[in-house]
């Protein structure tokens, strides 16, 4: 005999998960309708210690552009924006090398942050380069 499922009626609340990939999804679109193409998505190097890049798109310019999505709920704290700390910014361009090592030529690159934060987005071009790190 099993234990009856209650239905409450409520929606299951979103794992952080399931936000932070709905934020990007909403990143990818809004990049795409600017022009930029996908090239790869939670790209990741291997071993621990590295990073991830969240979207790796190719501006219309030919550049590489390495994109970090932030989503916040609030601005409180600093906001979604602020969450990108030097050490995040630090795996972000390690990781950037990393893929980078796979291509023949190097095109230009820059460095953007997508921030999901109280329904709105922001998209902060060229938010910090990879000079000292």
């Amino acid at each position: 005999m099993g234990i009856p499922l209650v239905k409450t009626g409520k929606a299951p609340t979103p794992t952080t998960k399931q936000l932070g990939d709905r934020a990007e999804d909403l990143a990818l679109a809004h990049l795409q309708q600017a022009g930029l193409r996908l090239l790869e998505r939670n790209y990741r190097t291997p071993g621990r210690g590295g990073g991830e890049i969240d979207l790796i798109m190719r501006a219309p310019d030919g550049t590489c552009v390495f994109v970090e999505v932030r989503q916040r709920a609030s601005s409180s704290h600093g906001g979604a924006a602020a969450s990108v700390s030097w050490a995040k910014q630090r795996r972000i361009v390690f990781a950037a090398r990393h893929y980078l090592m796979r291509l023949s030529t190097l095109p230009p690159c820059r460095f953007d942050v997508v921030t999901v934060q109280e329904g709105r987005i922001d998209w902060l071009t060229a938010a910090f380069d990879a000079a000292g790190m």
